[in-house]
């Protein structure tokens, strides 16, 4: 099967429907910090720039993950963290007409404003030296 399994760490647990459509399995984000030493180093780690913001753990690991230089890191948000400027790029993500209908129905699912989802998305991404798993993310 083409494409990621992704993992959603979350912190509460009120409705996983809209990551589900995604096609997201979700984890309990206590659970998955308190045994980060014993589980594989995922290849991408994608955060929220807003908690990078305001977890000591999470930005932590975002840390790690860029100076190590093994696991990629993609963040999204409003704002992007001033010490991040130097190893983060922002990329833009060009959506698929199938992954715009999924993405419009996971958006529902979670009750948001109803509106057009947008052709592409833009991040920032630490791309390490090795191919890269998300070879679709461009400079933008």
């Amino acid at each position: 099967m083409a494409g990621w399994d992704v993992t959603v760490l979350v912190a509460d647990h009120l409705d996983d429907r809209p990551l589900h459509i995604l096609g997201a399995q979700t984890l309990d984000l206590e659970c998955a910090l308190a045994s980060v030493a014993t589980r594989p180093r995922p290849q991408a780690l994608a955060a929220g720039a807003d908690l990078f913001g305001c977890d000591p753990r999470v930005r932590r690991g975002v840390l790690q993950a860029i100076d190590h230089g093994v696991t990629e890191v993609t963040l999204w948000g409003e704002s992007w963290p001033a010490e991040l400027e130097a190893s983060v790029s922002r990329v833009l993500h060009p959506l698929s007409a199938a992954a715009r209908t999924f993405k419009a129905a996971a958006l529902a699912a979670a009750a948001a404003a109803p509106g057009a989802v947008a052709g592409s998305e833009i991040f920032r991404s630490g791309l390490v030296a090795r191919d890269s798993v998300a070879a679709d993310l461009v400079p933008a």
